[in-house]
Order: structure tokens, then sequence, then C-alpha cells
């Protein structure tokens, strides 16, 4: 097969991670458009097809090729024991960019504290080959039953004693009444590969090329640009006060005694830098989004 006829098969997880994933791609510079009831979204670049795939079975689609790369949970390649490459963590979800938890929990009024107490007592989850094997190398007899949905409910209506279920922030677990009494397992978004695929020089350096890309786009999401124009009196001042990813650009402006300044900052700390900035002096502030950062 020639270089030009070789495509990259690229899983897309279908469900809660979709929207986020295909934002993320159209940063990184792959516009990702979907087809009502269509399971394959066309993609601007030649080299790549895409699908879309629950990312409960994505590593299992990776595993054996039928994917070359996909998006998926860590807990889910956990959960499936796949032999994939793992080819780095993109820590991003639906909520927030940060990793999620699969958490024990317990009616509020129980008299469960620890995973211990729930020896001998019936566990709802999704994630069902892993919690049989925490708890299995733990020492502590349970029985895991698999959970189709509506986990939270279970404990409320009877049907189990515990819940192990994914979770950001807790808020939908306290809204069950259910109290968390241990943190399982950290889980993130992976990019993962298929061993053949990795070992195949072409798809390697689109893999990579695609994993830097993400990884700019994500590090640009927290990140923005400011300039500004300054006195070269007050250069020194500024140079205080002003925090920044790397040291900022300095330029002199035509024929005037101000200077340029460029930088890259937290947009978090735009709202308390600006009156700063303005109480030395500084003149023509302007922020401006990034896309990239590599």
């Amino acid at each position: 097969m020639s270089q030009r006829e070789k495509k990259l098969k690229l899983g897309i997880p279908k469900g809660s991670l979709q929207d986020s994933t295909i934002k993320l791609f159209a940063k990184s510079g792959w516009k990702i458009n979907l087809h009502h009831r269509n399971y394959f979204p066309e993609i601007n670049d030649p080299d790549i097809e895409c699908s879309l795939c629950r990312a409960q079975e994505m590593p299992v689609y990776v595993q054996d090729g039928t994917l070359d790369v996909g998006l998926t949970g860590k807990d889910w390649i956990l959960e499936n024991e796949a032999e994939v490459v793992t080819v780095d963590e993109l820590v991003y979800s639906k909520m927030s960019n940060r990793p999620a938890r699969w958490v024990l929990a317990v009616g509020g009024d129980s008299p469960y504290r620890r995973p211990e107490d729930l020896a001998g007592k019936k566990i709802a989850t999704e994630l069902e080959n892993f919690t049989r094997r925490y708890f299995q190398q733990a020492d502590i007899p349970v029985e895991v039953e698999f959970s189709w949905g509506a986990t939270e409910a279970k404990v409320v209506s009877g049907l189990a004693d515990a819940i192990v279920e994914v979770t950001e922030t807790g808020t939908t677990i306290r809204a069950h009444g259910l109290r968390i009494i241990a943190e399982l397992l950290t889980t993130s978004t992976q990019l993962i590969a298929n061993t053949r695929a990795w070992e195949d020089p072409w798809k390697q350096d689109k893999i990579t090329q695609m994993r830097t890309l993400l990884q700019g786009a994500l590090r640009a999401e927290s990140l923005v640009g400011l300039k500004m124009n300054v006195h070269q009196d007050r250069l020194d001042q500024l140079m205080q006060i002003l925090p920044s990813l790397t040291s900022p650009t300095v330029s002199n402006l035509y024929q005037a005694d101000w200077l340029s300044i460029e930088i890259v900052v937290q947009e978090s700390t735009v709202r308390d830098l600006i009156p700063d900035l303005q109480s030395i002096g500084v003149e023509g502030i302007i922020e401006y989004p990034l896309y990239k950062v590599i």
C-alpha cells in the first residue's frame, strides 16, 4: 500500500465526550462533521477516516485493529484489560478540565463507613470487571451487579447496598442522598493506539502529530495573549508585575519613547492584572484568545 493510499482509522467517543472531543479537534485543526444517524463523520483530512464508537467499547476496537487510534477513558481501558498503546493523557471532559473519579457510595443514613463494611453486600456499577477485581484484591467478598443506567437510584430503591459510579464534583452523588466512602480510580481521557498501527512509521507519525496538536489546543484553553504599550521609563515597574508563560516580547514603537509588550498569561489573572497595569501608566491593552500553545 502506498503512502497516499494509507488511512488512519480514528475513533471518536460517542456520548458524553462526543461534543467536547469534536470541539477539541476543531481547535487542533481537524473539522469533524456529523451526519444524522451516521456513525462515520466527515473530517477535513484525506488521510483520516472517522468512526463514532462508545467510549466503553473503544479499547476493544482499538485492540483488535478495527480502529488504529481512538479516545477513551483510562477506566474503560482497565475495565476491558485492553492491550493498547497509551499515546497520551488528554485531561478534558464534558464539564471541566479535570480527571473524573470512580467512587464507592452508600446511602447517606447507612451504617457503612469503609469498603470492608460491605462484605456480603450487593454493589451496582457499570464498571463491573474493574470493581470486581478491586474487591477481590482487597479480599472483601461482595456481589457485583452490572448497572444498565440510573445507578445512583439503585441504593435508594433498595436494589443495591452500594454503587460504584463516576463523578467529577460529587454533586449528583449527593443530590441522590448518597455518601462517598472510598475513591477507587481517578480517570481521564486517553489517546490510545493499536499496537500494530503504532509500529507502522507512517501511522505513528500521524498519531504523534495528532497528539501534539491536541495537547497544544488543551494548553491554550486556559491562556490568553496580552499586548500593551508602556513608556520606557516604566518598563522595570511593568516587569515586576507581569506574570507570563515565557519572557515578554519587547519592541520599540516607531519614533517614540514607548515600547510594545506582548505576553502570554493565565486567563484567570487578567481581571486583576489590568488595573495594576493601568496604575503604572500602561496603555492600549489588548487581550486575544490563543488556539494552540506548542
